[in-house]
């Protein structure tokens, strides 16, 4: 089985997010982490399970605004926040207007603030209804994963991102060693 890994990171931590999911998933999927500027259709198309994650900005997805301001604050002087290597690209908003009929299982994840989802929003429901509506199917609820005011993932959150990823691997093993119940109306 192959898993395509999509990140946005203005950061690093959906990054390093994306990397800790595909640890749990490595048991049983052969795993590509990837920035969302080098997903190709055709890319997505080789994976048997899609997981796409990216920060939370302003209530959802990033924008080009947002992801500019972003960047503009880590050029300021003084600023402690080192831009990802592939922050600069393309974000998941533009991307997802180029995924159409897809097939297959899905997962989105997102980064956000450590404080109530009223207050941040999740971006992992924007990416989770633009994967339904890409034609995949959902396989587990949208998880988020937390950072600090000072911008660092909270304690134990690769932790709690490769425990998701496993939790994938089970969903997925699960689904693909099923086998339909034959009843005495089948023969």
């Amino acid at each position: 089985m192959k898993a395509l890994i999509v990140y946005e990171s203005m950061y690093g931590n959906t990054h390093l997010v994306a990397d800790a999911i595909a640890d749990g998933l490595r048991p049983v999927a052969e795993v590509a982490v990837v920035p969302v500027e080098v997903a190709t259709r055709a890319r997505v198309a080789e994976a048997d399970l899609l997981v796409v994650g990216g920060p939370t900005h302003v209530h959802g997805l990033s924008r080009t605004s947002t992801r500019k301001t972003a960047v503009e604050a880590a050029e300021k002087p003084g600023s402690e926040l080192d831009v990802d290597p592939d922050a600069e690209g393309a974000g998941l908003r533009d991307w997802f207007e180029t995924l159409v009929d897809l097939t297959g299982p899905a997962a989105a994840f997102d980064t956000r603030a450590d404080a109530s989802p009223v207050l941040t929003g999740r971006a992992s429901k924007g990416i989770a209804r633009r994967l339904r509506h890409a034609g995949t199917t959902v396989v587990v609820p949208p998880e988020s994963f937390l950072v600090t005011k000072a911008n660092e993932l909270v304690p134990d959150e690769l932790d709690h991102a490769r425990a998701w990823g496993a939790r994938l691997a089970v969903e997925l093993t699960a689904a693909s060693t099923s086998v339909p119940a034959t009843t005495s109306a089948d023969h």
